[in-house]
C-alpha cells in the first residue's frame, strides 16, 4: 500500500469515527429531551450516555444549545422524510399515516414547539417545521379540495386542514379526549372530509 493511501485511509476511519461519536451524542442527547425539561438536562448527562467524556461532547457541539440545535436539525430531516412518505392515494390513507406518524414522533414535536425558546437557535427550527407543516398539508390534500372555490375560500379551507392536521389536535384527541389512536384517526378524517367536500 502506498504512504499516501495509508494516510488517507487512517484519515478517513478517523472521520468515520468522529462522525460515529457525533450520532452516539446526539442519540444521547435524544434520548434526554424526550423525557427530561432542557433546562434539566446535564451534560454531564449526555457524556455519560453516550460514553464519551464532556470534553469530547463541547469540542463537538460548543454547548448544550448547540448541541441541542444540532439534535433538532437531525430529528427535523428525519422528520420530513417520515412526513413525506405518510402521502397517501386517498385522504383516508394520508390521515392513517399522519396518525401513525403522530403515535411515533408527535410527543416529541410538542415538546419541541414548547421548549423552543430555551435555546438559542431553536426557534428558527421550530418555525421551518411549522413552515414544513403547512406545506405538507397543501401538498397532501389540496388536490383534494373542492373545485371552483374562490381565492379566499380555498386559503380558509387550507388553513382548516393545516389546524385538523396539526401536532396540537392529535394531542387534544389522544390525551385530553382519552381517544385510542384509533379512534383519533376517525375524528381527524370526521373534521377533514367536510373540509374537503366530501360529506
Amino acid at each position: 500500500m502506498k504512504v499516501g493511501s495509508a494516510r488517507e485511509y487512517r484519515m478517513t476511519a478517523r472521520a468515520q469515527a468522529a462522525e460515529r461519536t457525533g450520532e452516539r451524542i446526539i442519540d444521547a442527547m435524544l434520548g434526554l429531551y424526550a423525557d427530561v425539561p432542557y433546562d434539566q438536562i446535564r451534560l454531564d448527562d449526555v457524556a455519560s450516555r453516550a460514553e464519551v467524556t464532556v470534553q469530547t461532547v463541547i469540542r463537538r457541539f460548543g454547548t448544550k444549545h448547540g448541541l441541542l440545535a444540532a439534535t433538532v436539525e437531525r430529528e427535523l430531516a428525519a422528520l420530513a422524510a417520515d412526513r413525506a412518505a405518510a402521502v397517501g392515494e386517498s385522504p383516508e390513507e394520508t390521515v392513517s399515516s399522519l396518525g401513525r406518524y403522530y403515535e411515533n414522533h408527535g410527543a416529541l414535536i410538542l415538546k419541541l414547539y414548547a421548549e423552543a425558546g430555551q435555546a438559542p437557535g431553536v426557534p428558527e427550527l421550530a418555525a421551518r417545521s411549522r413552515t414544513y407543516h403547512v406545506a405538507w398539508c397543501k401538498t397532501a390534500f389540496g388536490a383534494h379540495l373542492a373545485s371552483g372555490q374562490d381565492r379566499a375560500t380555498r386559503a380558509r379551507r387550507l388553513a382548516q386542514v393545516v389546524a385538523i392536521c396539526d401536532a396540537t389536535t392529535w394531542r387534544i384527541l389522544r390525551f385530553d379526549g382519552g381517544l385510542s389512536a384509533r379512534q383519533a384517526e376517525l375524528a381527524i378524517l370526521e373534521m377533514l372530509l367536510p373540509v374537503l367536500g366530501r360529506e
